[in-house]
């Protein structure tokens, strides 16, 4: 089963050319292929016939994304749409990743898949988008996830959230991370396993086309999570809790974002482990 990984130069494609199997796994880069060419891209899984594309590919800076929409809609729903339309033709499943940032964040629970999204700014707009557009697809996923992180980072962002906090604290420099946004914080090789376990029995229909949502177990704040970090480095440095608005960021921000696992649960699957056992997992080298 040849599998197509495009976006394979980001923290998520990156972690999932490490456990899918490297004999029948493509990936394809920036470098392969411009994303905003969308003729390009059909040709190329025309060319490459795969039975299954993954898409981990986003532009995903928030705030510039609200500043100047444009490069957020080519890559996260024009080009999504593109790939929906060349997997039509090749007879290829779909697997494309999303976002906890579609939802509003003015809920009191965990959203399940079934919760209609909500999407605040440009950013998430454009990733709702794609979504839709993928969803025209009758044989596709849609995976979303929250608080991504690995080694390497995401380079839009320069580097993960972890690795930017411990460099900061490292440096000497002061600490100041929001306290009124919630989010469930999650390891890219978590999802990358959890999502090769369950790539077979999509393809084969054991599993039903949708919406997954696949995250660490738990929820904290972005405060908890960057005093957790430290806490695992062994790094004593306060950390000044503010709220978005002291932050003052460009794009507006969902304030409680978790998402319920519930259709990775109604199949069996294992639940990932909590964000915490997670983080001290990576911390300790697991890189």
């Amino acid at each position: 089963m040849r599998v197509l990984v495009v976006g394979a130069a980001g923290q998520l494609g990156r972690e999932l050319l490490r456990v899918l199997p490297g004999a029948t796994t493509v990936p394809l880069t920036r470098a392969d292929v411009d994303l905003r060419d969308t003729a390009a891209l059909r040709a190329r899984v025309a060319e490459l016939r795969p039975a299954v594309v993954v898409n981990v590919a986003a532009d995903n800076r928030v705030d510039e994304a609200e500043r100047d929409p444009r490069e957020a809609v080519a890559v996260n729903a024009v080009a999504p749409g593109a790939l929906a339309d060349a997997c039509a033709d090749a007879g290829a499943f779909l697997v494309h990743f999303s976002t906890d940032y579609v939802f509003d964040g003015r809920a009191h629970r965990p959203y399940t898949e079934d919760d209609t999204p909500g999407p605040l700014g440009a950013y998430a707009r454009s990733k709702h988008e794609g979504e839709r557009r993928v969803g025209a697809l009758p044989r596709h996923a849609i995976v979303r996830v929250a608080g991504l992180y690995a080694a390497g980072g995401s380079r839009g962002k320069g580097g993960s959230f972890v690795d930017r906090i411990l460099a900061r604290a490292r440096a000497g420099e002061p600490l100041r991370v929001v306290t009124d946004q919630r989010t469930a914080p999650t390891w890219a090789r978590d999802v990358a396993v959890a999502v090769a376990r369950l790539l077979p029995r999509l393809v084969a229909g054991d599993a039903p086309a949708g919406v997954y949502h696949v995250t660490n177990a738990g929820d904290c704040s972005w405060h908890e999570f960057a005093s957790a970090a430290l806490a695992l480095a062994g790094i004593d440095r306060p950390v000044e809790a503010i709220t978005s608005a002291d932050l003052g960021a460009p794009a507006p921000r969902p304030a409680y974002s978790i998402l319920a696992n519930t259709r990775l649960a109604a199949l069996g699957e294992p639940p990932l482990r909590s964000w915490h056992a997670a983080l001290a997992e990576y911390l300790a080298g697991a890189r």
